[in-house]
């Protein structure tokens, strides 16, 4: 696998595949479970949390706030009990993380700098930081980007947040709410990533915080909770498993196995997708398995499933015909913009993909061989790599360690079934 902070070209060449593979741990349920015990009084056990570079960023976070976060295996034991920091937080490059950590860190009454590096750099915070304010937290961009800085505590009452940006802010928000001064009636309009709140509440309840939710756009949070200590396992990742699917239904067949067809992940409609496009899915025991059949265009609305781009323009470029992904909108604030960077990918590689308004456009064939870069964007990466599984030549891939963000191993694990 590509080593940490060491620039990488990965080449993929055309290969049938077939194996069993295990699912990487999510990163989004590992980054909420790192942030829930590292508040709850005792201690906790996170369960095959995973390495990735957004999970190592927030138990570094979780450090500065005076959590004792150890590894014992692949378990990570947690003593909670936050603080305010004395030094800023840094995020890292985790969109998750700055959104989350920003709504925990306004509970302080003393001023806390949240950064980062990298992409998150060029990132809006604009989103997080109207939302802060409308709780009555002081909270101030640096020219719209990080540093933000902020200043608590949550007040609770009657607020109106816009969550047409998407979920993180909310999410921050809610795991913050518990700790507020006074109880705290949420009222969300054009709320976008839905299934990633109610992973957020579900993870919330399974650490003893109660929130009432109506229909998906009032909230309400009792004041006074607590966290409680829990032991915890993280589940498969299905954002990381879609490409391993789309691998099996363009190349071969694969077996998938750690994921939960019961999930909250929204990324779990991947197999919506798979079977409009012909390809075969079974569901032996203890795995999904995904198997290369006819594959025709579909059409696929990822508007609360924006990660699932990447892997399905994989897919798209190998059915016949045009296939029609809409909500593009949502791809502007990514690692990159995610928009761009697939056409620019992909045209390089062949395959005539171009946007219509809220919709990306493809149309399959047989992606050839290419020269391509990840715009540091680690689907990106997985995407071309998947992609090169079926076409007609090798890829190669400027900074393929990328990857390392959500799936350090996914190199490691595309030669594994690969014959």
């Amino acid at each position: 696998m590509p080593h940490k902070g060491q620039p990488m070209t990965e080449t993929t060449r055309p290969s049938p595949v077939s194996g069993h593979i295990k699912a990487p741990p999510s990163k989004s349920v590992a980054q909420r479970a790192i942030a829930m015990a590292s508040m709850a009084k005792g201690n906790s056990r996170i369960i095959s949390p995973g390495h990735s570079d957004d999970v190592l960023a927030a138990i570094d976070v979780c450090r500065k706030l005076g959590a004792s976060l150890q590894w014992d295996g692949d378990s990570l034991h947690v003593q909670g009990g936050i603080r305010a920091p004395g030094a800023p937080l840094n995020c890292r490059e985790s969109g998750l993380s700055i959104r989350m950590f920003s709504g925990i860190a306004s509970t302080f009454a003393e001023e806390v700098c949240m950064t980062g590096h990298g992409s998150l750099m060029n990132r809006s915070m604009e989103a997080t930081a109207k939302s802060l304010q409308a709780l009555g937290v002081q909270c101030t961009t640096t020219r719209g980007k990080l540093p933000l800085y902020l200043k608590g505590p949550v007040q609770g009452g009657h607020v109106h947040i816009d969550g047409s940006q998407g979920s993180q802010v909310l999410t921050g928000i809610l795991l913050a709410a518990p700790l507020a001064e006074n109880e705290l009636h949420l009222h969300i309009h054009h709320l976008k990533s839905k299934p990633y709140i109610d992973m957020s509440i579900d993870m919330m309840h399974k650490f003893g915080i109660n929130v009432i939710r109506e229909d998906y756009s009032y909230f309400f949070i009792p004041s006074g909770q607590a966290y409680k200590a829990c032991a915890f396992h993280v589940e498969g990742d299905w954002s990381g498993a879609a490409f391993l699917l789309v691998a099996g239904a363009i190349a071969g067949e694969v077996v998938v196995e750690n994921l939960r067809t019961d999930s909250t992940q929204g990324d779990k409609r991947v197999l919506e997708a798979l079977e409009a496009s012909g390809a075969a899915l079974s569901f032996p025991a203890g795995g999904i398995r995904a198997a290369k059949r006819e594959l025709k265009a579909f059409s696929f609305d990822a508007t609360d499933c924006p990660d699932l781009f990447p892997p399905l323009v994989a897919l798209a470029a190998h059915c016949s015909g045009t296939s029609r992904i809409s909500g593009v909108n949502r791809l502007q604030s990514k690692e990159s913009d995610r928009a761009a960077s697939l056409t620019d990918v992909f045209s390089n590689m062949g395959v005539d993909i171009w946007v219509e308004e809220d919709t990306m456009c493809i149309k399959g064939g047989k992606p050839g061989s290419a020269r391509v870069h990840s715009h540091g964007d680690h689907r990106i990466a997985m995407a071309a790599a998947v992609s090169a599984l079926s076409g007609e030549g090798p890829v190669s891939i400027a900074q393929a360690e990328a990857v390392n963000k959500s799936y350090p191993n996914f190199f490691d694990d595309l030669a594994q079934i690969k014959k």
